[in-house]
């Protein structure tokens, strides 16, 4: 079988569109390869910036998103992509379940945090540990918290983060930070924000919360800091992989395409965390699905 669209990938972005899809009555098959939608929301706790829905879980916003698009009828399949080819105007998908085709793509495959690969990240996370701090800063308002980075959005981060918190520790591996000039005196002008330098956070401890963090110098001598959050700032890669010689990408990897979400091939589309954009939130990507699919009928009517 032929679909209009195929999209890739079951975050908001995709199953924004997959809603968007079936409500414009085009044939859809939304391929997700992890066993849950939701995308990056699943590890975070809570969610209190998207309007109408304060305080929802993560899971449960994830879980809302795939039921609505049920509710339409949306087509899913659970499966890895291999190769995404074109023939024609046809885009071919090759996955472990078999083989799609559709006159229009969508790729919503989001983007991955990087992350420390240390003990308790991974338990901690959506508990203290979050990778976004627009998303989840809010919640730390009056508490000490700790930035781990030392690029433009690391130094972004510890001052947001500052104008609500009580402290803010800024930890970054090298003698001195990476990001922009102007950045870094603004973070040397900001009582509250104390810089850890030549160091690494080694550890994350707490019990159904973060605690505090371990934190080793260049010397080799290590000491904790009582923390209550961890924001993780160490760079994010799109996961574009799929469609990488096929789209035009910059120099992150990441898929150029506009609000209108159209790439440098007809009959392909980029939304959410994978293209080229300026925020990247729930709600943004959400809105990018909607837009994706207006290109995408507009392509496959003409």
């Amino acid at each position: 079988m032929q679909y209009d669209i195929i999209i890739l990938g079951s975050g908001p972005a995709g199953l924004s569109a997959a809603i968007y899809a079936q409500r414009a009555r085009l044939s859809t098959l939304l391929i997700e390869e992890k066993p849950l939608s939701g995308g990056q929301i699943l590890d975070t706790y809570e969610v209190d910036n998207y309007p109408g829905l304060p305080g929802i879980t993560g899971f449960e916003m994830g879980q809302k998103f795939r039921a609505h698009a049920d509710q339409l009828g949306a087509e899913v399949v659970n499966t890895q992509v291999l190769e995404v080819k074109l023939d024609g105007e046809i885009k071919t998908v090759v996955t472990k379940k078999g083989v799609y085709e559709a006159k229009a793509l969508i790729i919503a495959t989001g983007a991955t945090h990087r992350r420390l690969g240390i003990p308790g990240e991974d338990k901690l996370a959506g508990m203290g540990v979050s990778y976004c701090a627009t998303c989840d800063g809010a919640f730390f308002k009056g508490k000490t918290v700790a930035v781990v980075g030392g690029g433009d959005v690391a130094l972004e981060d510890a001052l947001f983060l500052a104008r609500g918190s009580e402290k803010v520790y800024l930890v970054h591996r090298r003698d001195e930070f990476r990001g922009a000039r102007i950045l870094q005196e603004k973070v040397k002008e900001t009582e509250n924000i104390e810089p850890v330098l030549d160091s690494v956070v080694t550890e994350i401890k707490g019990e159904g919360q973060v605690s505090s963090i371990l934190v080793q110098n260049k010397n080799g001598d290590s000491r904790e800091l009582q923390v209550q959050g961890v924001f993780i700032a160490v760079g994010i890669e799109p996961n574009s992989s799929a469609v990488k010689d096929l789209v035009a990408q910059d120099a992150g990897g990441y898929i150029v395409a506009g609000e209108d979400t159209r790439t440098s091939v007809d009959g392909i589309f980029a939304a959410g965390d994978v293209r080229t954009k300026q925020l990247r939130q729930v709600l943004t990507a959400a809105a990018d699905g909607a837009n994706a699919v207006t290109s995408a009928e507009k392509y496959i009517l003409q």
